[in-house]
C-alpha cells in the first residue's frame, strides 16, 4: 500500500452488513420418499359438467314446486354425453400426443448418516430424489433442471445413479449426464439402452412471444406422483427471481415465466406446454409460504419455470460439454471486494459494507468493485480498470484505485449475480452496456462477448 492510500486501520475498519432476504423459493424436486406420504389425501369427484341425467318421469307436467325449484335454479349446459368445451379438447389433445414425451426421473446418491441424535455417524445411506425432464431429439436427450440430478448440496459430482423411465413402461433405464449448467439450474441427461421407439420428443416453443393469459399446461410428476398433469394460465412472462447457483450460494436473477398451474415437489425439470404442444417452459420453483415454515414446498398458485429459449440458446453447449460443466458467458473481470464468510472468501458488492466505511474510501452505496481485469478478455478490449491497491479491513480486503461496476444494460449492479444476470442468455457477438464509475466520474463502456467468453 503507498502513502496515499494508507489510512488508520481502526478508522476504516467496517462492519459488514451481510443479509438476505428469503423470497419463499423452493425448487420443486422432492425430499426422500416414503410410501405412506406418496398417498393422495382427495377425493375427485366423478361426476362431470356434459353428462346428462336420463329423466324419471315420462310425460308428467312438473308441479308448481318443482316449476318453482326450476326457474330459480340456472338451466345445464346444453351438452349431448360425451360432448367437450373446446378447451377441454384441446388439453386432451395435447396431453394424449405429448405426454409420451415426458420422462420420470429417480436418482441415488450415498450421504453420511446421522446417528438419532443428529451427529455424523461412521456409516452411509442412499438418499432417494425424484424429478422429471423431457426429450429434446430424436437422439434421447432429455433436458432437465440441474437441481434434480445434483444430488446432495448441489454438489458437481452430481447423484451416484440416475435412472429415467418413459411413460406406459414399467422399466427404468439408467442415464447419464451430457453436460449440466448450475448457474441455469440445467442439466442434459441421456438414457443408456433405450428403446429408440420410446423416444418422443416434444416440440419446442419460442418464450419471447408469450401473453400474459395463455393456457399453461404442467407436466410432470409431483409428490413422485409420476405423469401427472396441471392447467392454468401464464401469469407474468418476465418475473425475476433467482434461479440457478453461483459460486457463492446465491441464486441468479433470471427472467422466468410466472404460471398457476399447479407445480410441486417433483415437477422440477418438467416441461410447461402451450395449446399448441409446444414447450414453453422448464419447471423450477414455486413461492411456498408453508415451506418457509415447515421446510416442505408445496404449491401456493404461484411456479416459474424457466424460459424455454434461455435453454434452446445453451443446448448446443450441454451436447458438447462431454459430461462437463458450462458457464455462463465471463467477461474478464475479478470481483475487488471479498469478506469472510461462513463457508470461506466470499466476492460482494459494496451494499455489503457500512455507509462509514464508503464515505471514508470515497466509494459509491451500491456497485461491484473491479478487482483485475484478465488480458485478451472482452473487459480488457472495453477498457475496463482494475484495482491498483489493495486496503483490509476486519472481516475481508477491497481492491482500490480501480472502476466500480454501478449497472449493467441500464439495470442496477450490487453483487457479482446482478452482473452475471445481464450475461446469462448473451451469445457470442452479443454486447453488454456497462456504467462504471471511475474516480468520481461516471463512464458508458461497451462490452462485446467475443469466443473467449464462453470458453
Amino acid at each position: 500500500m503507498n502513502a496515499q492510500g494508507h489510512m488508520n486501520a481502526k478508522a476504516t475498519a467496517t462492519a459488514l452488513l451481510l443479509g438476505s432476504l428469503s423470497l419463499g423459493l423452493a425448487g420443486c424436486d422432492t425430499e426422500p420418499q416414503q410410501a405412506a406420504t406418496t398417498q393422495t389425501q382427495t377425493t375427485t369427484n366423478q361426476t362431470t359438467a356434459n353428462q346428462t341425467t336420463p329423466s324419471q318421469t315420462t310425460g308428467a307436467e312438473p308441479t308448481a314446486a318443482t316449476s318453482s325449484s326450476q326457474d330459480d335454479a340456472p338451466d345445464a349446459l346444453a351438452l349431448e354425453a360425451g360432448e367437450r368445451l373446446q378447451s377441454e379438447q384441446n388439453t386432451i389433445d395435447v396431453v394424449q400426443r405429448f405426454e409420451p414425451g415426458l420422462v420420470f426421473i429417480t436418482t441415488e446418491q450415498q450421504v453420511a448418516a446421522q446417528d438419532p441424535f443428529g451427529m455424523m455417524g461412521g456409516g452411509s445411506q442412499v438418499q432417494q430424489g425424484v424429478g422429471s425432464g423431457f426429450f429434446v431429439n430424436d437422439a434421447g436427450d432429455i433436458l432437465t433442471n440441474f437441481h434434480v440430478v445434483a444430488g446432495e448440496g448441489g454438489g458437481s459430482g452430481g447423484a451416484s445413479k440416475i435412472s429415467i423411465r418413459v411413460m406406459n413402461q414399467d422399466k427404468t433405464v439408467e442415464a447419464r449426464v451430457i453436460g449440466y449448467a448450475p448457474q441455469y439450474d440445467l442439466a442434459l441427461i441421456r438414457a443408456e439402452g433405450l428403446d429408440k421407439a420410446l423416444i418422443r420428443p416434444i416440440p419446442l416453443g419460442n418464450s419471447d412471444n408469450l401473453k400474459v393469459g395463455q393456457k399453461a399446461i404442467a407436466m410432470g410428476a409431483p409428490f413422485g406422483l409420476d405423469f401427472s398433469v396441471s392447467e392454468g394460465i401464464v401469469s407474468s412472462t418476465a418475473r425475476q427471481i433467482p434461479i440457478g447457483f453461483s459460486g457463492g450460494g446465491e441464486g441468479i436473477t433470471q427472467k422466468a415465466i410466472q404460471t398457476d398451474a399447479a407445480i410441486n415437489p417433483g415437477n422440477s425439470g418438467g416441461p410447461l406446454l402451450n395449446s399448441a404442444g409446444e414447450v414453453i417452459g422448464i419447471n423450477t420453483q414455486i413461492l411456498s409460504p408453508s415451506g418457509q415454515a415447515n421446510g416442505v414446498g408445496q404449491s401456493a398458485g404461484v411456479g416459474f419455470a424457466i424460459p424455454i429459449n434461455a435453454a434452446k440458446n445453451l443446448l448446443p453447449r450441454l451436447q458438447a460439454a462431454e459430461g462437463g460443466e458450462v458457464n455462463l458467458p465471463r467477461i474478464g473481470v475479478s470481483v475487488g471486494l471479498v469478506v469472510q464468510g461462513q463457508q470461506g472468501r466470499v466476492a460482494v458488492g459494496l451494499g455489503a459494507l457500512t455507509s462509514q466505511g464508503k464515505q471514508l474510501l470515497k466509494l459509491p452505496d451500491t456497485g461491484l468493485v473491479v478487482g483485475q481485469v484478465q488480458p485478451g478478455t472482452p473487459a480488457a478490449a472495453a477498457g475496463l480498470k482494475g484495482g491498483t491497491r489493495t486496503q483490509e479491513f476486519r472481516g475481508g480486503v477491497i481492491s482500490l484505485g480501480g472502476d466500480v461496476i454501478v449497472a449493467a444494460d441500464g439495470q442496477p449492479v450490487d453483487a457479482l449475480e446482478d452482473l452475471q444476470a445481464a450475461l446469462i442468455n448473451k451469445k457470442q457477438g452479443d454486447t453488454v452496456d456497462l456504467t462504471v464509475l471511475r474516480g468520481e466520474q461516471k463512464q458508458d463502456l461497451t462490452v462485446t462477448l467475443d469466443a473467449s467468453a464462453f470458453q
